[in-house]
């Protein structure tokens, strides 16, 4: 552990959203806590993003990079954890583009973490939606199957959280390792979550509250979606797999019982293209069983993931 870290810095990866980017990074540098910097990794936006937070980026809290090609969430973090671990700082707080933080946000992580005397795996923010409701989408869990129903508790214990506002110390980064980049989007921070809570005790901090403001409170869902945006779900059938089939037998069974689950509603939908979501959901299901990505390290080391070797 090096003595001399200190500082929090927040990353976050973008991607097409300038407006909500840049309410999100002027709400963090207006945060109650002043030795926050800020870690922005552009996903190859298309929509201006640079030049529409340029004036923050030239603020010396603000770090700027630009990848030459879409990695994803998780490959957004990915990238990001390893730039801002050059400057030595002591917390990393992983948010999504669409998060916006409140001005006591921080502090009330700060103050958990202080309480815990340190000894955490990671800390969750409670999560609202943009009408001031939790957002259900990002409601923790207590267990791999069971969400989180205390909202009133100062301290909760979780199994699993989200990126739109993950508290974490880069001690515990080095140990566990970083985001699966190969994951691209959706389960990423669920796996990620759980790798750590596997170890050590993870918290949902209710008084720290963050709003996400996603297009829908109601979170994605196949046999709604439209045409032009299926292709996001080859991820989230391939990645589930992945993540419940190391929890052995109980999750393989959750995780058919799952997919089973959303065949059903596409079957007795309105929608149109049924049989292309039925072959999105078969197809990556059997990708999942044969998925079996890389856990990269901050040392550069890479293996193949076994909960039990970390």
């Amino acid at each position: 552990m090096v003595s001399d870290r200190h500082g929090v810095f927040a990353v976050i990866a973008a991607f097409n959203r300038k407006e909500l980017l840049r309410e999100g990074i002027e709400a963090l540098i207006h945060q109650d806590y002043d030795d926050l910097k800020i870690m922005v990794v552009d996903n190859a936006s298309i929509d201006g993003t640079e030049e529409y937070i340029k004036d923050l980026i030239d603020n010396k809290k603000v770090f700027y990079k630009k990848l030459e090609k879409n990695l994803g969430s998780s490959g957004g973090f990915n990238e990001g954890i390893r730039e801002l671990y050059k400057m030595n700082p002591k917390y990393v707080w992983i948010l999504d583009d669409d998060t916006i933080v409140h001005k006591d946000s921080l502090t009330k992580l700060l103050s958990a973490a202080k309480e815990l005397n340190d000894n955490f795996g990671i800390l969750g923010s409670k999560v609202l939606w943009k009408d001031g409701n939790l957002c259900k989408m990002n409601i923790q869990r207590k267990t791999l199957f069971k969400d989180n129903n205390d909202f009133d508790s100062h301290l909760v214990k979780i199994t699993l959280s989200s990126f739109v506002s993950m508290f974490i110390k880069i001690d515990t980064i080095e140990r566990f390792g970083l985001p699966i980049e190969d994951f691209f989007i959706w389960t990423d921070d669920w796996e990620y979550s759980r790798r750590i809570s596997r170890k050590v005790d993870c918290y949902l901090v209710n008084d720290s509250i963050v709003t996400h403001k996603c297009n829908s409170n109601m979170g994605g869902s196949i046999e709604k979606d439209s045409k032009d945006r299926l292709f996001r779900y080859q991820y989230v059938f391939r990645n589930d797999v992945y993540f419940y089939k190391r929890e052995g037998l109980k999750g393989i069974l959750y995780v058919f019982l799952r997919q089973f689950y959303y065949l059903i509603k596409i079957l007795f939908s309105k929608s149109d293209a049924k049989l292309e979501k039925i072959v999105i959901v078969f197809k990556n299901t059997c990708k999942g069983f044969n998925f079996n990505p890389k856990i990269e390290y901050l040392d550069n080391k890479k293996i193949k993931g076994d909960y039990n070797e970390i």
